[in-house]
């Protein structure tokens, strides 16, 4: 290993640097130990959280975070564009055990350059790592193809004020709530109510929850109630 990192630094090749954040030890020695085993790339540091994974990032500045999706802390739909938007240089890799193609093309236009399944890790993430350091995308195969029947995105077709009552309302916010949260009347967010029903082709509360919690807007835990 010492003679082909020599070589590597004598041909002028700049390694990789990467930060692995996994709040598994177990996991995060293994993919250190398999990383390590290339030798253009380089581990510069590790993180068990998401506010330790972001810390490194904006200290370190490393080509590419691979970061977990379930670490404490994490809220990834906020985090990738906010570590984007903060470290600018560094690519993410998302590294999970979620296999939900909705979710890898939410944190694809997100920001995030690779998304790869954990249990396919030892074949993919080395080429998701060089990928994401060159500029490039990568996602799990399989896992792109099903991302590719998806079709058109229906939140594309919604302004940011859809956007925010469709999250209002999925959670369980009254009529009244709401429209001290957006600065309506009642009457207002009864009538944008219907109208995003019909945008979105729902006919009731309960199925713009079901829609909301499938394509990412809240989570499944955060349903609520109201009227």
């Amino acid at each position: 290993m010492e003679h082909s990192h020599r070589q590597l630094m004598e041909s002028g090749e700049r390694q990789i640097t990467v930060v692995l954040a996994d709040d598994h030890n177990v996991i995060r020695a293994g993919l250190r130990a398999m990383l390590e085993g290339e030798e253009d790339l380089r581990v510069i540091g590790e993180a068990a959280d998401a506010p330790g994974a972001q810390k490194l990032a904006r200290d370190r500045r490393p080509d590419v975070l691979v970061l977990d999706l379930q670490m404490p802390g994490a809220e990834p739909a906020g985090d990738v564009p906010r570590l984007r938007e903060e470290v600018p240089g560094t690519a993410i890799v998302v590294l999970t055990m979620q296999s939900d193609p909705r979710r890898a093309r939410e944190l694809l236009r997100a920001g995030a350059a690779g998304y790869v399944l954990k249990q396919a890790a030892e074949r993919q993430l080395t080429a998701a790592i060089r990928a994401a350091a060159a500029g490039a995308s990568y996602i799990d195969p399989e896992l792109g193809g099903q991302v590719a029947q998806l079709g058109a995105d229906p939140l594309e077709e919604l302004s940011e004020r859809d956007r925010e009552l469709l999250r209002l309302l999925a959670l369980g916010h009254t009529n009244r709530e709401i429209g001290e949260k957006l600065y309506l009347s009642v009457r207002a967010v009864e009538v944008n109510r219907s109208k995003l029903l019909e945008k979105l082709g729902l006919r009731s509360r309960p199925e713009l929850v079901r829609f909301a919690i499938a394509n990412g807007v809240i989570d499944a835990g955060r349903e609520g109630g109201g009227s």
